[in-house]
């Protein structure tokens, strides 16, 4: 399981699935490498800690679950567990564990390493982690316990629907991470400053090499527990490298000069790299509407800052931005057909609910839209007092403040600066004064998660198909609730709501009721406007036709099957 995230993936599965050290390499495909592009350094090499794209990008390599989702149909398959059972009553569930798996170090992999990672880092009241909001139902944690070396068993107070999708967990090696717990320094454990050969976990492969603003280099994990069907030991790939590329264009130089294998293609570049295609030996793969959502926010956070003794939010903004009407007006003027238009070429779809189409069965249509529609969101205003009184061009609010306030998204994200600049412009069609800034990702991401200092951003967040997994950006006490995040109780009576439905939401297990709260938890966000929605991008993406077993999904992407991929070697070539 892969709890939200911001901006891109949730839920990208890249591991499928016995191991021995040492490679054949007179009969397997063995060798070569594989170049990629990532628009920001790494946060930390903490999965647990991992709130953003920047870090998990690292961890999905080198951690696993005991389950994972089949990238072609979604079914849940065994991975870490090869089994499990699971009582009548639905609340107890044991977890048979494979017994050939060993950590990237040679130790052994067994119970203690899941029930350290609940018990001891999930579960830990002093260790921040989003996945702690995904494993607690009506404010009850699981009882995880060990039965013997290799069973544990997960005792659930209530029935919990997405149970086994979340098992997807990754898992930490108890014997690496035990002291930095009972020293009080997880939190800052396996920080971009470790040693690479520090950071321990069961995935394919291993980080061997960073260089800030350079580089992350991966290698075979030769220890690796999985082989293919012909017996040989995985994976394949010689080495994975991510070039820290601080921009989309220069990322398209790169793939087009041959730098990266992949690119994942926005709508402008699609004219420009399609009659490329087959004199460049590359292949563009259109994976419908991306799993993500984009979108505009404001800080609705009320509280004082315990270290300042000042509000987070300037009290006359604060007014503003937690005016539904004011949110209302917004939503009107934002063109998501122009947006589609200029900023993905036409390869893109106008975004309305809290899913995307992409998720499926939980994907609500039927949900409040607002038109792109100026005259109607200046007359939203002109009924809740904001007019241009003194005939400078920019509104006052009742109380005759000019609306002006600084926007932000991250300096990485080409199409995202280029949607800010639209909505801007409309904004300011309204007579609002918006200061847009570009920021460094995880400067904007501290900002959003630690200092809560910011009045509006534009950003995104990863998907998938389960709403559950969303928790921790829907509950009001939620890590990743953006506008006004860890309420000690919901602040209003719609967020209340949404707390109550994914509550009922995770308990019951008729898939059709099921939708019903769910589809109601997305009508609600389409009315109260907490995150005002923009519009999806086309997933495209294109690859090198230099490698093998490659069998894209729209769920798992190119490279869900990681180990298994290959270079295609020229004839003659060893």
């Amino acid at each position: 399981m892969k709890k939200y995230i911001l901006v891109i993936v949730l839920l990208l599965i890249f591991f499928p699935c016995q191991s021995s050290p040492g490679r054949d390499f007179l009969s397997a495909p063995y060798g070569g490498k594989l170049v990629l592009s990532a628009t920001s350094d790494p946060r930390s090499f903490n999965d647990i800690m991992a709130k953003e794209t920047s870090t998990s990008m690292v961890t999905n390599y080198i951690f696993e679950g005991l389950t994972t989702a089949n990238p072609y149909d979604l079914r849940v398959e065994p991975n870490l567990a090869e089994s499990w059972t699971v009582s009548e009553d639905g609340t107890v569930w044991k977890f048979f564990l494979r017994q050939d798996v060993l950590w990237n170090d040679g130790e052994r992999f067994s119970a203690d390493d899941v029930v350290f990672t609940f018990n001891d880092l999930i579960y830990n009241p002093d260790i921040p982690s989003s996945a702690k909001d995904s494993f607690t139902v009506q404010g009850q944690m699981f009882k995880v316990e060990k039965i013997d070396d290799y069973t544990v068993q997960f005792t659930l107070p209530v029935k919990f629907a997405p149970f086994l999708r979340s098992m997807g967990q990754a898992i930490l090696p108890e014997h690496k991470l035990r002291g930095a717990v009972e020293q009080g320094a997880f939190s800052f454990t396996w920080g971009i400053d470790t040693d690479p050969k520090e950071i321990v976990g069961t995935g394919p492969f291993r980080l061997k090499e960073y260089r800030p603003g350079e580089r992350l280099v991966f290698i075979p994990n030769s220890h690796y527990w999985k082989r293919s069907e012909q017996g040989h030991p995985l994976p394949y790939l010689d080495k994975i490298i991510y070039l820290i590329v601080q921009n989309a264009d220069t990322s398209l130089l790169k793939f087009i000069d041959g730098e990266l294998d992949y690119y994942s293609v926005r709508g402008s570049d699609y004219p420009i790299l399609k009659p490329l295609e087959e004199k460049a030996n590359f292949t563009i793969y259109d994976g419908g509407p991306a799993f993500g959502t984009n979108f505009i926010f404001f800080n609705q956070n009320n509280r004082v800052n315990p270290k300042t003794q000042k509000p987070f939010v300037d009290p006359v903004k604060l007014k503003w931005f937690t005016n539904l009407d004011f949110r209302r007006a917004v939503a009107h003027a934002i063109d998501k057909k122009k947006i589609i238009e200029i900023v993905m070429n036409g390869l893109g779809y106008p975004q309305h609910s809290a899913m995307s189409p992409s998720s499926g069965f939980f994907y609500n249509p039927d949900v409040i839209r607002y038109d792109y529609n100026i005259p109607k969101a200046r007359q939203i205003l002109k009924n809740i007092g904001f007019a241009d009184t003194d005939g400078d061009g920019y509104i006052e609010d009742p109380d005759g403040n000019t609306v002006i306030f600084n926007l932000y998204t991250n300096s990485g994200a080409l199409e995202r600066i280029q949607i800010a600049g639209i909505i801007r412009h409309d904004l300011e069609r309204l007579g609002m004064n918006v200061n847009f800034q570009a920021l460094e990702f995880n400067t904007l991401v501290s900002k959003l998660t630690d200092s809560y200092d910011f009045d509006a951003v534009i950003l995104g967040l990863t998907g998938g198909i389960e709403p559950h997994f969303g928790k921790n950006v829907w509950m009001s006490s939620g890590q990743l609730h953006m506008w006004n995040p860890i309420q000690e109780t919901p602040q209003t009576e719609w967020e209340a709501r949404i707390d109550e439905i994914f509550n009922l939401g995770v308990q019951e297990l008729d898939e059709a009721k099921r939708k019903l709260l769910y589809d109601e938890h997305q009508f609600i966000v389409s009315e109260r406007l907490p995150l005002i929605y923009t519009a999806l991008s086309s997933n495209l993406y294109a690859v090198r036709n230099r490698f093998g077993n490659l069998h894209p999904t729209s769920y798992g992407g190119a490279f869900h099957n990681i180990e298994e991929i290959y270079v295609i070697k020229a004839a003659g070539q060893k």
